[in-house]
């Protein structure tokens, strides 16, 4: 998709402010609690105080006759079960029977304030039964169920452990053979503690019921006493009847014997990541037509995969709303935020490598237990991921992994920046730091001799096109001095290496279907203007800013020109999310189809009324220009009203959709698959403090082949952001819970931002940011993903230089002061407290 030169470029390419910018640094811009209707309700969520118990009773009546209470909803009025990934439905909005994590919402109330609706949340009288709770994930696994143990969801085979979610086993190569023949062989045991996505804005949903006047559906027959459209009673009674025995789309539901849907527009503002997702789980669970049912996403504060599928709140206003005829607001308080999670999960990992004394990778063995906490979320993905995407940038002859997702009584997770990958990153690159150390070969050394190359294929299939990461070593090898200061810092000082690779957008979507995965409309008119209508999602990294700078390139005019019409389901085309980093690559991709054909209208046009070719017509800076006469040119404004008076009203559609052939053909082989990957390498230095164990990271430099950066602007600010959230998840962030020795087990240990530490900009390092430009054959201009692969190398990078530094191996995160500590009392008493040995060929450089 690149069809231009680098010097035609007017705009992409360049250094560019993102088109929202202005907005949001004006504090103009209207976040979704900003918004406030006439005559709207404030909601709230009625929490559960146990992490497992069964639900006997829910008596709301007290809370129903509250002065100032409009509505009360229970789980039994939106009994249908729900869940991001269509095999594993296994939540509902509010729990109908049973509670499975302290803070699983249970009930919830609208009322005309804040202190009302908590009032009434104090006079929900819910009668539990308690379950014995399990927490540790390895308990999890070896349950047998029963009323001692039970598990936390039915098996879904008789014999089958209910607290698990899913098994991966999958071994390509001839994993004996490849250690037989190594020289070296690393094993060892890691544990990535969870960590969640602190994002500024806390989650926020208003749900706005317009009823249908009376009359409107004259003619409509209804069941008997169903008390017309939009009956509050024949609502309920829906809701309460209507969970399907399979999870197909509730829209064949309306046939003999169902009440017809209720006659009325639901809208929904949201800060979610998936507007289009979000609308379609509206429409199944709560029963509404899905051409009556809106979702508007105002602009996000943060998100970072923390807002990537539908919650409580979303499903609840939308309920509330209908019963009480009034809008609804339910904004979470920042504890609700850390309970409702979805964040990074905890990972248990045993990992062996082998190689030959050259350094070459042999084969790798990978045993993964992932803590999926209460409910799947996208963990049946993670657990393919946790395998699947660390099979490049290297060569490897062999490779297995075995990786198991359970369910504990905690707080579900999910996907956070650089779903699934992350950890299992961090283990590999650590790794391969031992064998390069037992080789007394250069780190980065190592990485170069296994450098799988480009057009190719991954041991387990899947296709890799462009890939820059010998041009990422590199660039991050001259930009630090690693060959002069790697092994020679006074003793305390580190340097560490690391690389990654992630995903261009996932080849399939999140449920099946053959439509496009994205979509754009384009409308240009007299006026010079380009209207861009974008069904994806805007999350505060550059979305309606890319598709800008491809319009306005593609189509000749200046940026201010462009306008970007995104995040309402009624007037765009369906972009399935922000998730992934699968917006460049797909949305791009659409919407330079959408602007080429505008552009062929044009400029035939514009050749029949210069009477040349149509090849001879350039459009650019916002002139149309001919190529042989450059002086001969007009206005594009006026282009587009030779096109619109040949052509008619001008507008295109464009769309997306992955090619076919990117993967393996096994179960599980399409999980993984991407039309393009993205490549980074880390060099992190790093100050240790042997008599405290503090560590101070002191510079991060990150190289990122991102394909062509299509602003470099924010390309660098996608690198920055993801190194600075690594290092927040290497030296202090995690995600815990009390156990029953520490108060009531099950608690979140910090629920919020003052005790759940993320980096401040004291605290954060020096970041130098490195582009690496490797064209992707298929890539909007070339352009590849950029916001969530530089994040991947910034851990091991960060626990290889504090080897470097003190000699010492921490493989459990965070590297908080009292565990690094601890290795070095250990090391120091076994006399191993010091600066490891330089390899042998610290200088050379392999050529490849």
């Amino acid at each position: 998709m690149a069809e231009k030169a680098q010097s035609d470029f007017t705009i992409v390419g360049t250094r560019q402010r993102k088109v929202d910018g202005l907005a949001k640094a004006m504090g103009r811009a209207r976040y979704t609690d900003d918004i406030a209707l006439p005559d709207m309700l404030h909601g709230k969520i009625l929490r559960s105080p146990h992490p497992h118990a069964r639900i006997l009773s829910i008596d709301t009546s007290a809370a129903e006759a509250l002065e100032g209470v409009h509505a009360v909803v229970t789980g039994r009025e939106m009994a249908v079960p729900y869940g991001v990934i269509p095999w594993t439905p296994d939540e509902y909005p509010l729990c109908v029977d049973r509670v499975r994590y302290i803070g699983d919402g249970v009930a919830a109330v609208a009322a005309i304030d804040e202190d009302t609706a908590n009032e009434a949340l104090r006079r929900i009288r819910v009668e539990y039964e308690e379950l014995p709770p399990v927490f540790d994930p390895f308990e999890a696994l070896e349950s047998k169920g029963g009323d001692d143990a039970p598990y936390l969801h039915e098996p879904r085979k008789p014999g089958w452990n209910g607290n698990i979610t899913k098994v991966v086993k999958l071994e390509f190569g001839d994993l004996e053979e490849g250690f037989r023949g190594s020289d070296v062989i690393v094993e060892h045991d890691f544990l990535f503690e969870g960590t969640t996505h602190a994002p500024i804005e806390p989650h926020c949903a208003i749900g706005l019921w317009e009823a249908d006047p009376p009359g409107r559906h004259e003619g409509v027959a209804f069941s008997e006493g169903s008390g017309g459209p939009g009956d509050t009673e024949a609502i309920l009674r829906r809701s309460r009847g209507m969970e399907p025995k399979d999870q197909s789309d509730r829209g064949d539901l309306d046939g003999e014997g169902q009440l017809p849907p209720p006659a009325g527009q639901l809208t929904v503002w949201s800060s979610t990541q998936v507007p289009h997702y979000l609308h379609r789980e509206l429409s199944r669970v709560l029963g509404l037509d899905p051409a009556r049912v809106r979702v508007i996403q105002p602009p996000v504060g943060g998100a970072f995969g923390g807002k990537s599928e539908p919650f409580d709140l979303e499903f609840c206003v939308g309920l509330l709303a209908m019963k009480a005829g009034r809008p609804v607001k339910i904004l979470y308080t920042r504890e609700e935020v850390f309970y409702s999670h979805r964040g990074r999960h905890p990972f248990h990992m045993k990992y062996r490598v082998g190689a030959t004394r050259d350094g070459r990778l042999t084969a790798v063995d990978a045993h993964t237990v992932l803590d999926g906490g209460a409910y799947a979320s996208f963990g049946l993905v993670t657990t393919y991921y946790s395998g699947q995407l660390l099979t490049a940038p290297y060569q490897m002859p062999a490779y297995r992994f075995d990786s198991t997702r359970v369910y504990t009584n905690k707080p579900a997770c999910g996907p956070k920046r650089g779903h699934g990958s992350v950890q299992p990153r961090f283990a590999f690159e650590v790794q391969l730091d031992r064998i390069a150390h037992e080789l007394r070969i250069d780190p980065i050394e190592l990485r170069r001799r296994n450098f799988m190359g480009s057009d190719t294929r991954t041991v387990n299939e899947l296709r890799v096109t462009s890939n820059g990461f010998l041009e990422c070593l590199d660039a991050v090898e001259e930009a630090s001095g690693w060959r002069e200061r790697f092994r020679t810092l006074p003793f305390g000082r580190g340097l560490g290496v690391a690389g990654s690779t992630y995903i261009s957008g996932t080849n399939y979507p999140i449920y099946p279907n053959d439509m496009p995965q994205s979509a754009v409309q384009i409308q240009i008119d007299r006026s010079g203007r380009v209207a861009v209508f974008s069904g994806a999602s805007e999350i505060g990294q550059g979305t309606d800013s890319m598709v800008a700078y491809l319009a306005a390139e593609e189509l000749g005019v200046p940026l201010e020109y462009v306008r970007v019409m995104a995040g309402d389901t009624d007037f765009t085309p369906v972009d399935l999310g922000a998730y992934s980093s699968r917006v460049t690559f797909m949305l791009g991709n659409a919407c330079l189809e959408a602007a080429r054909k505008l552009k062929a209208k044009v400029r035939e046009a514009v050749a029949d009324h210069w009477e040349c070719p149509a090849g001879q017509v350039l459009l650019a800076g916002g002139w149309a220009l001919h190529a042989p006469d450059t002086g001969r040119k007009m206005p594009i404004r006026e282009a587009f009203v030779l096109a619109e008076s040949r052509f008619g009203t001008l507008g295109a559609v464009g769309s997306y959709n992955t090619p076919k052939d990117v993967h393996g053909d096994y179960r599980g082989g399409t999980i993984g698959a991407s039309p393009a990957y993205s490549f980074t390498a880390h060099v992190a230095e790093v100050d240790v403090d042997v008599e405290t164990g503090q560590v101070r990271v002191d510079r991060i430099w990150v190289a990122h082949d991102c394909g062509r950066a299509l602003n470099p602007v924010l390309v660098e600010g996608q690198m920055e952001g993801s190194a600075y959230m690594g290092f927040g998840e290497a030296i202090m962030e995690e995600q815990v819970y009390k156990d029953a020795d520490h108060g009531r087990a099950g608690l979140h240990n910090a629920p919020s931002l003052l005790d759940y530490r993320i980096p401040t900009s004291l605290d954060t390092p020096e970041l130098t940011s490195l582009i690496v430009e490797s064209i992707d054959p298929e890539g909007p201009y070339g352009a590849k993903e950029a916001g969530e692969g530089p994040l991947h190398p910034a851990i091991p990078a960060i626990a290889n230089a504090i080897f470097d530094a003190v000699g010492v191996r921490i493989d459990r995160l965070p590297f908080s002061p009292p565990r690094v500590w601890r290795a070095l009392e250990d090391a120091r008493a076994g006399g191993e407290l010091a600066k490891p040995a330089a390899p042998n060929d610290i200088r050379t450089k392999s050529e490849l």
